[in-house]
């Protein structure tokens, strides 16, 4: 019996290297070195560990797996197929191809069964990191004795060169000091990058680097010996006060006798002839492609009847849970469903303008504050910048080892791992999470705004200091390309308020937007609160008038957070002074304001007016698009300087003299 279970066991890895070796081949496209090595560990992982359900893959006490090294994919849809997610095998003879559920690298919506979207590296681990945040936060907050309605793992599978990449490292020394211990991390150790072995620039001891960070490190010497990779994976969960890494020692390619350990298996097809020799190392039939036995596919779905009975389990507890704390369950039902709860909003501050000047950073600690308390699933923090982002919950504590109650987040100088540790929290689900730092540190966590968007994760990226009028620290902290770097980046909403009541807007917005992330843009200085009774349009579709001309308006003023309130000034001095009548466009928002109607855009930027002069504190690229041919714009396009911010803005043109000047000479054109 024992026999037949080992040859099983045998039979079914060689049923997963093939499946992935066809499909690479057939798509002639792809990466199949990885796959070949990992199969025993990904076997044992989805055979004798994870669980799930297949049959439900958003169940909430799932084991979360994320293949880090997204180019390993034909593994992960292999697996997926086997395993009874869904997949069928025309899926993965579809691999890489048009409109297929088999993408070249997972996209999370695309594939049942897939928790992130990976293929940059480093991201997928940071991810994970985020995933195993949310699962010990909401333990904290849910569980009740013998009452466990939060409780599983998050394995990771990464390479190489995830743990060359700065995001990986980041999020692994923050997941060391929070003592995850339901993290454990799988280690591909093949020694072989794109351009050759890893000795050409990846020598460091990676046991001794991960001790000391915190974490429990298991070696596995032969990356095809199941039991011993079974050994290494249960001490992980046994080290329950430490993430685990689990360093595995396999080989690229495993099987291809002119391939095997050389960078030539990472990128590309092995060929028909190669693969005809890999099978007969393998004892498969040579002349098939696709095969799948019987007893593999069999003993593998067996999954389905075990994946419902861990959720009957979990169901029977929950059905407890809810009779003995029904408003806990209600919360909890609220949590993961990403339900904004009632009342979310109701002590969110009004600013009046008497009551003076405020940053919208300020204003936006305020209205955090204010929503915090009345919406649980708010969890955040700060790249070690909460006093100056304002992104501290007041009445919170802080997220940290053995205290996962907590709300507010210590993130470390870590801005990259902090983009992708969110998205992991979220797509996690049960907690909406949000992360600050200053606007010229966003080139800083680009990649992970990137990823996230692609996924359309309602993420809240807080960016603070957004602008020259950052002042003595100089140029290196004064950002001027990185508001439209942002706008470059598609699905990602950004809002920059003009006041402390756009902020609270924004805020809004960004919280019952639930298809895109959303970067909120700063100020540092003072903003007056504007008079908005004689404007024309609504915050939420992106621009509106401030200052109304109408259609009879000789100009159009148009402007975006700190630069609104000089031309109000610069449109009263025109009017009162040249008896020009300018109308005073606030943009807070270019991507909600695309999504509007024509004929809301044509009432706020008519298009018989065609004296536009637009004005923000950054660079001018982008607004050509709404000034027009007749147009101009008041920008920055070179680096700022170092001195009083309000010195540093008036040099460089941001004063109602200047806008006066430069409209004036527009009008007469």
């Amino acid at each position: 019996m024992a026999d037949a279970r080992k040859n099983l066991d045998q039979l079914t890895v060689s049923t997963i290297r093939t499946l992935c070796i066809d499909a690479v081949q057939k798509a002639n496209s792809g990466h199949p070195g990885a796959p070949m090595g990992l199969a025993p560990v990904a076997y044992v992982l989805f055979k004798r560990f994870l669980k799930h359900n297949p049959k439900n893959p958003a169940w909430i006490d799932r084991d979360r797996f994320v293949l880090s090294g997204g180019h390993a994919s034909s593994l992960l849809y292999s697996l997926l197929y086997l395993f009874g997610y869904g997949l069928e095998l025309e899926d993965l003879k579809e691999f890489r191809q048009w409109g297929s559920r088999t993408p070249g690298h997972p996209e999370y919506r695309d594939t049942p069964g897939v928790e992130t979207t990976t293929g940059p590296l480093g991201q997928g681990v940071a991810n994970a990191v985020g995933m195993a945040i949310a699962e010990r936060h909401l333990a904290a907050r849910f569980n009740r004795e013998n009452k466990e309605v939060i409780s599983h793992h998050t394995y990771a599978m990464c390479g190489d060169g995830d743990l060359m990449e700065g995001v990986a490292m980041e999020a692994v020394s923050l997941a060391g000091h929070l003592g995850l211990g339901k993290l454990i991390l799988i280690y591909d150790d093949n020694s072989i990058t794109i351009e050759g072995g890893t000795d050409i620039a990846f020598t460091e001891n990676v046991r001794a680097k991960f001790e000391a960070m915190n974490w429990h490190v298991v070696e596995v010497a032969d990356g095809n010996d199941l039991e011993e990779i079974q050994k290494a994976i249960q001490a992980g969960k046994d080290a329950v006060a430490r993430p685990t890494l689990v360093k595995v020692k396999t080989h690229i390619a495993y099987g291809s006798p002119n391939k095997q350990d050389t960078s030539a298996a990472h990128g590309s097809p092995l060929g028909e002839e190669e693969i005809r020799l890999v099978k007969e190392f393998y004892g498969v039939p040579v002349d098939k492609t696709f095969h799948v036995p019987e007893e593999v596919l069999e003993d593998c779905r067996k999954a389905l009847n075990f994946g419902e009975g861990f959720e009957d389990a979990w169901q029977t507890i929950f059905d407890g849970y809810k009779s003995q704390y029904p408003d806990l369950a209600d919360q909890f039902v609220d949590a993961i469903s990403g339900f904004l709860t009632q009342g979310w909003d109701a002590n969110i501050p009004v600013f009046q303008v008497e009551d003076g000047p405020v940053a919208t950073r300020a204003a936006s600690g305020k209205v955090l504050n204010a929503i915090a308390d009345n919406l649980g699933v708010l969890m955040g923090g700060s790249a070690d910048l909460a006093p100056s982002n304002n992104t501290y919950l007041n009445n919170a504590t802080v997220f940290q080892k053995d205290a996962w109650e907590g709300r507010n987040i210590r993130f470390g100088v870590r801005e990259h791992a902090m983009g992708a540790i969110m998205s992991g929290m979220y797509l996690h689900s049960g907690v909406r999470p949000y992360g600050g730092t200053f606007l010229v540190f966003a080139d800083y966590m680009r990649g992970a705004i990137r990823v996230a968007s692609l996924m359309k994760l309602p993420i809240i990226y807080v960016f603070t200091h957004d602008s020259i009028a950052v002042g003595e620290d100089g140029p290196t902290h004064q950002p001027v390309e990185q508001i439209a770097s942002l706008r470059a980046i598609p699905g990602l909403n950004v809002i920059r308020p003009a006041d402390a009541n756009e902020t609270a807007q924004a805020w809004k917005q960004a919280l019952t937007t639930m298809d895109s992330p959303t970067a909120l843009i700063l100020s540092r200085q003072n903003l007056p609160t504007l008079d908005v009774s004689q404007g024309n349009g609504e915050f939420n579709h992106g621009a509106y008038t401030i200052k109304d001309a109408g259609k009879k308006a000789d100009l159009l003023l148009l402007a975006s957070g700190s630069e609104v309130h000089i031309c109000v000034e610069a449109a009263l001095v025109l009017e009162k002074e040249h008896n020009i009548k300018a109308s005073v466009i606030s943009m807070p928002s270019w991507e909600l304001f695309e999504k509007s109607p024509a004929p809301y855009k044509e009432r706020i930027l008519p298009s018989s007016v065609t004296k536009r002069l637009a004005v923000e504190a950054g660079i001018s690229m982008g607004w050509h698009k709404y000034v027009g041919i007749n147009g101009k714009i008041i920008g920055i396009d070179k680096f700022g300087a170092s001195a009083p911010g309000e010195t540093v803005l008036k040099e460089y043109g941001f004063s109602p003299e200047n806008i006066v000047k430069n409209a004036l000479n527009l009008v007469k054109k």
